[in-house]
């Protein structure tokens, strides 16, 4: 090393440095602001979209020009054609990753209208675009929601289809492609399918989830609904023992008996290894003066955050009732926990009254403003990952995180993952037939949520993030799990390949033209930089 590079690598471990130091003073003077008057552009941009160019009745007429865009790439000669992929800006997406698209032929997928609610079969057709806060304020006053939702508003219908959903149902009905009953797609060659798990597209229907538009473009889809009452009863059972919370997932999620009488609602927040607690909501009409006055309104500016306000039954038991609006994006105001690492007194009272109004950054905000030494900043020295694992596995699942990342809160969403009866149903093995529950086609697995900052980066100690990741990504794998794709992942091809069944993906990308016209599905989704050599590099500056 020179001495120029070994002077220009000091100045940048001093930056750095500063910004971790002094990062919410950094963002509340700088970020927030911004991000408002952002998030102000984007919704009036939204609003002259939908005021003055919605038209679900002009669907046709748009896929018809998407279809016609991509006929004219196929036109092109061989040598300029470049691989296809959306027109829509990597920072609008919430992936944490920046797939290269500048490296890409861009369609432009102009698709945000909810096209038809059928309340006779409990099912909405929606173009992809469409968010999640979007569905919420449409469906929760006429009494539905999504099967499967998000607790980010700016999550897409599309998105959480070609990538992945989970809630706190799904322990009664899997993950958000069990909800999906058809999609519309438009593949390389310009022709337009639409794929059931029964028509003669069904190879394709299975391969979509997961794929992460590597098959085709999503231009509408039908979703389930279910029928909701307007409020959430919520209990905060507090929880003192690792033993105890494994326990309790277990038999209240269904896992151990198909025929328990389950919640509608179910999640736990780990605190520490051995505390924590187990939030069990059921739907629920408000009647009574007592509760009325058991209203709580958790999304509102001034509240404390959802998870700081769980916290605060660690050591007694309670309940109330929320309004379902504010249950279903109750994580949305602190995305889950991650604000506090950005802004540490975020969830100070003074705060929340007079600035909690601008909170939180916008995510595309936060993307778009980006730069290169921020983007290596944020997976060498925070964690943001989400993974399916049996639920079976809780107590190692918490263990290794804990020696890996030693960060808490941790999330856990029980969920079903299914078996379908094919060899090859997708992107997800089946599960093992011995984690079934008796009587069933379903095993029951979880989300484990990992966010903030790792304990050896708040500590100041020597801090391997490549280490990290790769044994929390060779856990999974052990143990039958698999990674969400939207977070940064450190496999090799190789690993990846054992991680998920790429078997009838890669006969599906052959028969519907995928090969050719999309990015492979790795290619899509593994980072834009050498996240092991960096990972590698920070842990030396240490």
């Amino acid at each position: 090393m020179t001495q120029e590079e070994g002077v220009a690598a000091k100045v940048k471990q001093r930056a750095v440095r500063w910004l971790e130091d002094n990062r919410g003073l950094v963002i509340v003077l700088f970020c927030l602001p911004a991000s408002l008057i952002f998030d102000l552009a984007m919704r009036v941009r939204c609003w002259v979209r939908r005021t003055f160019f919605s038209a679900p009745e002009k669907h046709d007429d748009r896929v018809r020009v998407i279809q016609k865009s991509v006929s004219e790439w196929n036109k092109l000669p061989s040598s300029e054609r470049k691989l296809m992929c959306t027109a829509k800006p990597t920072w609008l997406s919430l992936s944490t990753t920046f797939f290269r698209k500048d490296q890409c032929h861009q369609i432009p997928i102009d698709l945000f209208d909810i096209l038809e609610l059928n309340e006779e079969q409990l099912t909405i057709r929606v173009e992809p675009n469409v968010t999640v806060r979007d569905l919420t304020r449409y469906l929760v006053p006429k009494g539905y929601t999504l099967a499967v939702t998000l607790e980010i508003g700016d999550a897409t219908a599309g998105g959480l289809a070609f990538g992945v959903g989970m809630t706190t149902y799904s322990h009664k009905v899997g993950l958000y492609q069990e909800t999906v009953v058809s999609y519309d797609v438009v593949l390389g060659d310009g022709s337009l399918v639409t794929a059931t798990a029964d028509n003669e597209h069904a190879d394709l229907y299975r391969c979509l989830p997961w794929s992460h538009g590597t098959l085709g473009f999503l231009v509408a889809l039908e979703l389930k609904l279910i029928k909701v009452k307007p409020y959430i009863h919520m209990q905060y059972i507090p929880v003192k023992s690792q033993a105890e919370y494994c326990r309790r997932l277990m038999e209240l999620s269904g896992a151990l008996d198909k025929d328990a009488d389950v919640p509608d609602y179910l999640e736990a927040t780990i605190f520490n290894r051995e505390r924590a607690v187990i939030m069990v909501g059921n739907f629920a009409d408000v009647k009574t003066p007592k509760q009325w006055l058991q209203i709580n309104h958790v999304t509102r500016w001034y509240k404390p955050w959802f998870y700081k306000h769980v916290e605060s039954f660690q050591y007694k038991s309670g309940e109330e009732y929320i309004p379902l609006a504010d249950y279903l994006l109750r994580h949305n105001r602190a995305i889950f926990w991650v604000l506090e690492s950005m802004i540490p007194f975020g969830n100070n009272p003074i705060f929340r009254f007079f600035l909690g109004w601008m909170c939180p950054p916008k995510p595309a905000f936060l993307k778009f403003t980006t730069t290169k030494v921020v983007r290596e900043m944020t997976f060498a020295k925070q964690v943001f990952q989400d993974i399916v694992l049996p639920l079976d596995t809780l107590k190692d699942q918490v263990n290794t995180a804990i020696e890996l990342f030693d960060t808490f809160p941790l999330l856990v969403y029980p969920c079903k993952i299914f078996d379908h009866g094919l060899q090859h149903q997708g992107q997800l093995r089946p599960p093992p037939k011995e984690r079934l529950t008796p009587g069933t086609n379903y095993a029951m697995f979880n989300d484990l949520g990992v966010y903030g900052t790792p304990g050896p980066v708040q500590r100041r100690e020597k801090y391997n993030p490549t280490y990290a990741m790769r044994e929390m990504e060779k856990f999974t794998r052990d143990v039958g799990g698999y990674s969400f794709l939207y977070a940064d992942i450190f496999m090799t091809r190789k690993e990846f390949d054992e991680m998920f069944d790429l078997t009838l993906y890669h006969q599906v990308r052959d028969k519907y033209k995928a090969n050719g016209a999309f990015p492979h599905l790795y290619d899509k989704v593994k980072p834009e930089i050498d996240v092991i050599a960096i990972g590698n590099q920070y842990a030396k500056g240490n």
